[in-house]
């Protein structure tokens, strides 16, 4: 039985190492040192109020609006309306209330099925294309590769990341705002406030089942041990950042689904980017686009992807600033 064992764990370690070379080369043939942004050249405009084509701007270009609002969507013809309006209705509330403060709103559609670019078509119609505009990407990126699209189209001298579900109350904005005021001097004007659902943790536990009690946990110690240790809630999709931290984290970003606010966050660590976490209202909205168990593994097998290749050095960090 002895001999039997050992020859067994050699096995295992012979098939863990052969899985890992085999990921390893599987990433260096797919990586690149700093992703390129692209889009197809019919996604490269917005559609106006009059439905005709305009070019997109760049996060490149002097800012023109105080705070760029970034929502990507897919499949969200049913939950996109409700966001809208409460974002719309605190937006043009805060503009009347101080005239100075300026907005836009980039709904980006990734790859949607439903009728999502028509139903943010209508806010544009309602409120102008200057306020809110519509991106429709013709193959679905992930909600990395829509919120980078956005990013990389805005115009605000800061970037609100926001689901398109509306599950965060928007005047929170304003508990971020603080917060991001209260990291400066900004480092190269550099700062991110991100949302968080963290003190919700314990009430959120008594609604699931242990199984996914386990995955949660298991997910946030893969996070917490391979990529971000200082940030307990990595997912919430209420982030607010400069133009600065946008450009330069956005700009290293390879991962465009699930896991990409883990690869986001691990870049502002690097490059030593102030952080908060900040405490949001959040309320469970039906209709996510998350499947439990298949979610959570694929997030997880993202968290090890995104370790190894920054281990091995196959993906490197580059200050774009500086090179710019």
């Amino acid at each position: 039985m002895g001999p039997f064992l050992e020859q067994l764990a050699v096995l295992v370690v012979a098939l863990v190492a052969a899985a890992l070379i085999l990921l390893a080369f599987v990433a260096f043939l797919s990586a690149t040192k700093i992703p390129d942004i692209y889009w197809r050249k019919e996604e490269n405009f917005f559609l106006n109020a009059a439905g005709k084509k305009e070019a997109l701007p760049t996060i490149h270009d002097a800012p023109t609006k105080q705070l760029s609002i970034i929502v990507p969507s897919y499949n969200e013809e049913k939950r996109l309306p409700l966001m809208m309006d409460e974002a719309l209705g605190y937006l043009e509330m805060r503009q009347k209330q101080d005239p100075a403060f300026t907005y836009e709103v980039i709904v980006v559609d990734d790859g949607s099925k439903d009728q999502t670019s028509q139903v943010a078509l209508n806010y544009c119609q309602k409120y102008g294309n200057d306020k809110v505009r519509v991106i429709t990407l013709l193959k679905n990126r992930g909600k990395g590769g829509a919120i980078k699209t956005g990013v990389f189209t805005s115009r605000g001298r800061k970037v609100l990341m926001a689901d398109a579900d509306g599950a965060t109350k928007f005047a929170d904005l304003e508990k971020l705002e603080k917060e991001l005021g209260n990291l400066q001097p900004w480092p190269d004007q550099m700062a991110i406030a991100c949302g968080s659902r963290a003190h919700l943790e314990k009430e959120s536990i008594a609604q699931r089942s242990y199984f996914r009690t386990f995955l949660m946990h298991g997910f946030h110690f893969l996070v917490w041990f391979l990529c971000v240790k200082e940030i307990r809630d990595t997912q919430c999709g209420f982030k607010l950042l400069t133009r600065e931290a946008a450009l330069l984290t956005f700009s290293n970003l390879h991962v465009e689904r699930w896991a990409f606010d883990v690869e986001l966050l691990y870049i502002a660590q690097f490059f030593k980017i102030p952080i908060a976490e900040v405490a949001v209202n959040w309320t469970e909205i039906e209709g996510s686009k998350l499947v439990p168990f298949w979610s959570w593994l694929q997030m997880g097998k993202d968290l090890l992807f995104i370790r190894l290749q920054y281990l091995t050095g196959i993906w490197k960090l580059v200050n774009t600033r500086k090179k710019n």
